[in-house]
């Protein structure tokens, strides 16, 4: 992109000839300072004005008010201040024009109060000074003020001119006056002011935009007076309220017709192109700012970068940059976000270091961006504690903008002191910050500090909102204690705070775990808005616990509401795998297969296939997804071999895992309690023992008590009872009831009654109340003959009032799950489904099968 760049130098015009006297008179002085206010040298002003004083010598009424004129303009409060101290009783500041002036100093530097007691204090109030204090009162905020000055000024006799209309218009529009402001435009059309001034047809369009667009739009059709920011007004007017392609095409009537547009005219249209997101339009814009010349107006060409960018043409985007010369830190800031925005992480942080080289100084912006991007970095906290020593060495003052954004990449990486710190150091805090901090204490452990700093926040007075709700709720994520749940409901209910929709669902997923179901769906349904977080939030708290069906139920409800997205299938694929229900699971890969779900682009639902197809048996299916799946990671090699694990298929197994390491993937834990759980049921115990040595000593994984739980349990399988009691002892970590079960239940298949009781009190010492321990033992004794020790078990279970829950089975018929238990005669069908039991005993007894009863519990005889 060429650059054309015109260099004009005139020589400044000289100070007035009179000044250059041994003697300056104040009429030499007030000349001086309209010669710099000409200028428009404010700093000229004053020094001339302070010169001025020291000689005791002052200004006239035409003069003084270019000096309050330059004070307003460089924010020098206390020297205007001192300028009207200095000038009272004197009769300046009783003069019209000086008045006029000091109440546009106050009002400019924020000082109303100080500006209407100027307004009080005058004699003589003409128009101008009545204009001068209800725009400032408008510049303010005070907009009902500056109405009733307008009624005020008008009951004196004084008739509104253009610039008093164009002020009360803009009052009426932020106070939402429709009425007042229609008199006002009817006042303008029968005194002619809009056929004058084309500002307060300007005024006009944006006071409507607030209301109708259509007004606004008609109101821009009958002014017979036009100018450029009148079409800025009604093209930005429409950008404002969403109709980006009526802008468009307006500013394209307007070229028609001839009218004139500037740089503001290009920044509003360049904005709703970005909005439209159409490539060839951009492209059009393009051409024609570099047609009109803006090319080389920064503003133009950082709003060209970021259509480009809202366009998802990040190659133009980067073009664009790549061409101009004399890069401002806002287009560097503009890439960067670009980047950032489309998963460019590496990119933006090349490019920031680029930025650094060439010399570019970073503002506060580009931290953000950069911060913001720390979490999608695999050396991202190393990246964020960089970027915030910088940001320190830089000068950046810690303020709630820049503080807030540490504090959340922080917690982003669990750096709770480091969160803890910043928070301290931060030159005042708003809500947001006491969220992160409160939530960074609850998602660390720090679950009484967090409650503590919820206390202290209330005592600060900041007041809660949603979000301090939702980080409160994480303190108590690890309980199950309805009444907190419901004391926290209760807070929010008594101190009004919104319950929006994100709220609604966390607290109606902490009722779920909390047991509280009947409270948890009336938030649901209650709520008149619900999002498919919501919807998922619910179904997998009924997931959760264990009620499949009802979350199965919630799922066909919502599929009519909102569309699913790839969480909620993971969430009912889940069930389908709980009951083991294949043709549920089958009817949702075709819902997914329907809604173009793509396990080419989403490998977590991908997985759950796997894993639903490997544990209802469907090998075959698990296979054919993981095979067609472009990319892999270890969640889907453990899928697969857990499924082979759970069917008995041992080789299978390990013939996968054999794959997965000559495909270069490393094993996890979850690997080896899947390759581990297949050597033992398929009785591969050297096999399953050398993959252990090889997890530990060549893998270098800690073992968990799961694995060791397996090659206890693959030890007994080969009758070496001793050795693994043995390898017990020498664990590392303590033993957990499973580890001591699992060489209980060796005892029980290699008949050694005689091991099974100093197990046995292993086990009370960790699980005193599972009477499965109970009855196992008991099972023992009584197939080695033991009967006396068995009734010692019985009578030792009766007396602690313990009894083992009888093992459940179930079938899935058109999605509705049967479950029972031994002698279940609950069952609506139950008189046919015994029939049909009875003919099939009957049936394979005639073929010869004789039961093997050696494991069944043994009744005490009399």
């Amino acid at each position: 992109m060429d650059i054309p760049v015109t260099v004009s130098l005139q020589n400044p015009p000289l100070p007035p000839k009179q000044f250059h006297t041994k003697n300056p008179t104040p009429k030499d002085f007030n000349l001086l300072i309209k010669h710099h206010a000409n200028l428009k040298n404010d700093h000229a002003i004053l020094s001339t004005y302070t010169h001025m004083e020291s000689l005791g010598l002052a200004p006239d009424n035409t003069s003084l008010p270019l000096v309050l004129k330059a004070c307003a303009r460089l924010s020098a409060v206390e020297r205007g201040k001192g300028i009207h101290s200095s000038i009272r009783n004197s009769g300046l500041d009783k003069d019209v024009r000086i008045g006029t002036a000091l109440v546009d100093f106050y009002c400019k530097s924020g000082l109303i109060d100080d500006a209407v007691k100027v307004f009080d204090e005058m004699c003589e109030r003409d128009l101008v000074l009545w204009n001068a204090l209800i725009h400032g009162c408008v510049g303010c905020g005070c907009y009902q003020e500056a109405i009733c000055l307008f009624r005020e000024m008008q009951s004196e006799g004084l008739k509104p001119n253009s610039r008093s209309v164009v002020a009360l218009l803009l009052a009426c529009r932020e106070v939402s006056e429709l009425r007042c402001g229609k008199e006002i435009h009817g006042y303008g059309l029968r005194n002619g002011l809009l056929d004058l001034d084309a500002h307060v047809g300007t005024a006009l369009i944006g006071f409507y935009m607030r209301f109708d667009v259509r007004m606004s739009h008609l109101t821009f059709d009958s002014m017979v007076v036009r100018n450029v920011v009148s079409s800025n007004a009604i093209i930005t007017g429409y950008v404002d309220v969403g109709e980006y392609l009526v802008a468009v095409k307006l500013f394209v009537q307007l070229l028609v017709d001839g009218v004139e547009f500037d740089s503001v005219s290009m920044l509003v249209v360049i904005q709703a192109c970005a909005k439209i997101r159409s490539v060839e339009l951009a492209r059009q814009i393009h051409q024609m700012a570099m047609k009109y010349s803006y090319s080389s107006d920064l503003f133009i060409v950082n709003a060209l970068l970021n259509m480009y960018s809202e366009c998802g043409c990040i190659e133009l985007s980067r073009a664009l940059f790549e061409t101009v010369p004399n890069r401002d830190v806002a287009l560097w800031n503009s890439m960067l976000a670009a980047y950032s925005e489309y998963g460019f992480y590496e990119e933006a942080m090349n490019l920031f270091s680029k930025m650094r080289t060439e010399g570019i100084m970073e503002d506060q912006r580009t931290v953000y961006i950069m911060l913001s991007l720390c979490e999608e970095l695999s050396e991202g906290l190393i990246a964020g504690k960089s970027l915030h020593a910088l940001a320190r060495k830089s000068g950046m003052e810690m303020d709630v903008s820049l503080g807030n954004t540490l504090l959340s990449m922080y917690a982003e990486f669990n750096c709770v002191q480091s969160v803890k710190k910043v928070f301290a150091e931060m030159k005042g805090s708003d809500v947001v910050s006491w969220n992160i901090l409160i939530r960074a204490l609850a998602c660390n452990g720090l679950r009484d500090e967090a409650w503590e700093t919820f206390g202290v926040m209330r005592e600060s007075g900041t007041k809660p909102n949603s979000h301090t709700i939702i980080s409160v709720l994480a303190i108590f994520e690890a309980e199950t204690c309805v009444n907190t749940v419901r004391a926290i409901h209760g807070f929010v209910m008594k101190h009004g705070i919104e319950v929006d929709l994100s709220l609604n669902t966390a607290l109606t997923d902490i009722y779920m775990n909390s047991g509280d179901e009947a409270a948890a769906r009336t938030l649901f349904e209650n709520r008149p808005y619900r999002d498919v977080i919501s919807w998922n939030a619910i179904i997998a708290g009924y997931i959760r616990n264990n009620e499949s069906n009802e979350a199965r139920l919630l799922f066909n409800r919502m599929i009519s509401e909102v569309k699913p997205n790839s969480v909620t299938i993971t969430s009912i694929l889940s069930s389908c795998t709980q009951v083991a229900s294949l043709p549920l699971g089958q009817c949702l890969h075709a819902y997914a297969t329907r809604r173009h779900f793509s396990f080419d682009f989403d490998l977590s639902l991908a997985n759950a296939f796997i894993s639903m197809y490997a544990r209802s048996g469907s090998m075959q299916n698990a296979e054919k997804i993981f095979k067609s799946l472009p990319t892999r990671n270890v969640i889907s090699w453990n899928a697969l071999i857990t499924g082979y694990s759970m069917h008995g298929h041992g080789y299978d197994a390990i013939l996968v895992f054999q794959q997965m390491l000559e495909d270069g993937f490393q094993p996890n834990g979850s690997t080896f309690v899947a390759v581990l759980s297949a050597c033992r049921h398929s009785g591969l115990i050297e096999m399953g023992l050398k993959l252990f040595h090889t997890m530990v000593h060549d893998l270098e994984i800690t073992p968990k008590l799961v694995h060791y739980g397996c090659v206890v349990d693959l030890l007994c399988r080969a009758g070496r009872l001793d050795e693994a009691r043995e390898f017990i002892e020498s664990m590392p970590i303590g033993p957990d009831a499973s580890v001591w079960r699992a060489l209980l239940n060796g005892c029980r298949v290699n008949s050694a009654p005689e091991l099974a009781g100093a197990i046995f009190e292993k086990l009370m010492e960790l699980e005193p109340m599972n009477a499965g321990n109970y009855v196992l033992l008991s099972n023992i004794y009584a197939a080695a003959g033991l009967w006396l020790e068995v009734r010692k078990i019985r009578t030792l279970l009766r007396e602690k009032g313990m009894k083992k829950p009888p093992g459940t089975s179930w079938i899935v018929i058109k999605s509705q799950v049967h479950s029972f238990v031994a002698s279940d005669t609950s069952h609506l069908d139950s008189n046919r489904i015994y029939a049909c039991l009875n003919s099939l005993s009957a049936l394979i007894k005639e073929i010869g099968y004789t039961p093997d009863l050696q494991w069944v519990l043994h009744e005490e005889e009399n």
